[in-house]
């Protein structure tokens, strides 16, 4: 049974960066105040990329994509497999992953969207490894990527200062050598009003709230300690120890949850990927953004094991441990 192999990856963020200043500042023009500091002390963001008007998910992930397949050097048309995590999609249909094939000008692979909200890049990844395993693929590329400034209230002080916009992907090839090496995926949709955008498009208007809202508490409670869980299993799953983690990469949502499970699994500060101070919470891309960093500056590299993990709505989470 073949293992899938990470042998490339790439990011793409919106060229327009906005500081939580300038935030500040937009906000302040609609009577609501916020600061730098008051952002930075409970969520250690510093800035965000924000996608301008008509900007679309399939755009940020493409880029993403050729980043990615770049890195791997290979070319689209050795794809099998296309998955694209996204909650922001361009269409109702086609998927984003039909029109990512489209402009990457690869033709008869597999392309489908998976929702899963934030965990939805370690949802992907779990399932493009089934592919592989099964021999139904054998070069898969699979993509986090949203455009959350368009469901945002910006009027929501507690939700709008949280997030960004943007692209992660990797390129898996099936491989005789260890490459994803346990995956552990869980849900519970008792929880979804905690955090939801529980909008739709019927007979052509919208109904129910089309904007992202958020029970910051129980999502921070329900975090950290679904993902604590999920670690140890998926640990226990690959038959390691977390003290054998080289790297962890947690979904980026605020800098709190990130020290808190850290703390809790007794993983130390610099073997913890962060780079929600730079990117905010870019949803089912975060995981991949931030691994991309830190392969591309050095810190991930060759014979490391590295724990991603995503947490969002639905509730959903689950951790994937890799042999790079």
């Amino acid at each position: 049974m073949p293992y899938a192999k990470i042998i490339g990856s790439g990011g793409y963020l919106p060229p327009r960066v906005v500081s939580n200043d300038q935030l500040a500042a937009d906000l302040a023009t609609r009577q609501i105040e916020t600061s730098d500091t008051w952002i930075v002390e409970r969520t250690g963001i510093r800035q965000r990329h924000i996608a301008d008007e008509g900007t679309t998910t399939s755009m940020l992930a493409t880029k993403a994509a050729q980043a990615a397949l770049e890195d791997a050097g290979i070319t689209a048309d050795e794809l099998d497999l296309i998955i694209v995590a996204t909650s922001t999609p361009d269409f109702v249909f086609p998927s984003t992953a039909c029109l990512v094939q489209a402009n990457l000008g690869s033709k008869g692979g597999a392309a489908f969207d998976v929702q899963a909200v934030c965990s939805g890049f370690v949802y992907a990844l779990t399932t493009a490894d089934a592919f592989i395993q099964a021999g139904r693929a054998k070069t898969a590329l699979v993509i986090g990527a949203e455009v959350f400034s368009g469901i945002l209230d910006w009027s929501d002080r507690g939700t709008c200062v949280l997030f960004g916009d943007g692209a992660g992907a990797v390129v898996l090839k099936a491989s005789d050598e260890p490459g994803i090496i346990a995956a552990q995926l869980n849900a519970d949709g008792s929880q979804m009003k905690i955090l939801a955008a529980a909008g739709n498009v019927s007979h052509g208007k919208v109904t129910g709230d089309p904007f992202l809202r958020m029970d910051g508490q129980a999502v921070f409670k329900l975090a950290v300690t679904s993902l604590a869980k999920s670690a140890k299993e998926v640990c226990e799953q690959a038959g390691i120890g977390l003290d054998e983690i080289d790297w962890m990469v947690p979904h980026q949502a605020n800098i709190r949850i990130i020290n808190f499970l850290s703390r809790k699994l007794g993983v130390p500060d610099d073997k913890v990927i962060v780079t929600v101070d730079r990117h905010a919470n870019t949803s089912a891309a975060s995981v991949p953004l931030a691994f991309d960093v830190a392969r591309r500056d050095g810190r991930i590299k060759s014979g490391d094991t590295v724990m991603m993990q995503g947490v969002g709505g639905g509730f959903t989470w689950g951790s994937v441990l890799v042999k790079m």
